[in-house]
């Protein structure tokens, strides 16, 4: 495929014209063409390294080691989300995993207490994820999500392509179901988020995360009790600035 087809991307219609054409691959096909054929070497895999995280790096690991990989920390994640990180880094033998944060000089400037997540939460996620973000994937023509349709009433309809600006997100396991998840970590023999066992089948920054109950849909522990149910990266284009 040339580079006029992927330039085609740019416009919301032919973005519905390769979902369709592409929606009967299944999710390690999504992956090799991405990766391969429609954007080599200008692709990124965004991973939080949370509760499924594993699937798509093991597929992505399965087609090449070298794939960018994006993880934003946030410097309020879990300790469990960043021993997973390194353990399947070396498991999977991921060569170019990038952990991203907020500068120095931008915490201390707009979060000098380190208190903004219980102020105004959509701005500490602006400054703490949706910024480094930005800055993260400048150069890259796609990014690859998780974003999985059953995780919220707000993904029910999620594509397995979008438009981002100049940029495309693809999302190979938009379709998966949990079970389908489960499955393929069994599988494979990977290693689990140790907070999944907990009761977190999401998994975000400490302050903003809580268990989930019986019922309730795998976000729900997410900025509980508030209107936000997302950290704002999967909002917009995300840029450098993000808002902040």
């Amino acid at each position: 495929m040339g580079a006029l087809d992927v330039n085609l991307f740019g416009d919301l219609g032919a973005a519905a014209r390769f979902e369709e054409k592409f929606v009967a691959l299944d999710a390690a096909a999504v992956l090799r063409l991405a990766i391969k054929d429609l954007f080599p070497g200008r692709v990124a895999l965004v991973s939080s390294f949370g509760a499924d995280s594993a699937v798509l790096l093991h597929m992505v690991a399965g087609i090449d080691r070298a794939t960018p990989v994006i993880f934003v920390d946030s410097g309020y994640l879990f300790p469990e989300t960043l021993a997973y990180r390194d353990e399947l880094v070396a498991l999977l033998g991921l060569t170019d995993v990038r952990s991203v944060m907020a500068t120095p000089e931008e915490l201390a400037a707009l979060d000098p207490e380190g208190f903004l997540w219980s102020s105004d939460p959509d701005r500490c996620c602006a400054l703490r994820k949706v910024a480094p973000l930005g800055r993260a994937v400048e150069g890259f023509d796609a990014w690859i999500t998780g974003r999985k349709r059953f995780q919220a009433d707000t993904r029910a309809s999620l594509p397995l392509f979008e438009t981002e600006g100049d940029r495309v997100k693809i999302n190979p396991l938009a379709g998966w179901d949990a079970t389908k998840l489960l499955h393929y970590l069994d599988e494979h023999g990977l290693p689990r988020h140790r907070m999944v066992a907990k009761g977190y089948p999401s998994i975000g920054c400490i302050p903003c995360t809580s268990a989930v109950r019986p019922g309730e849909d795998a976000r729900a522990g997410r900025w509980r009790g508030k209107a936000k149910t997302e950290c704002g990266i999967h909002l917009g284009v995300v840029n450098g600035g993000g808002g902040i």
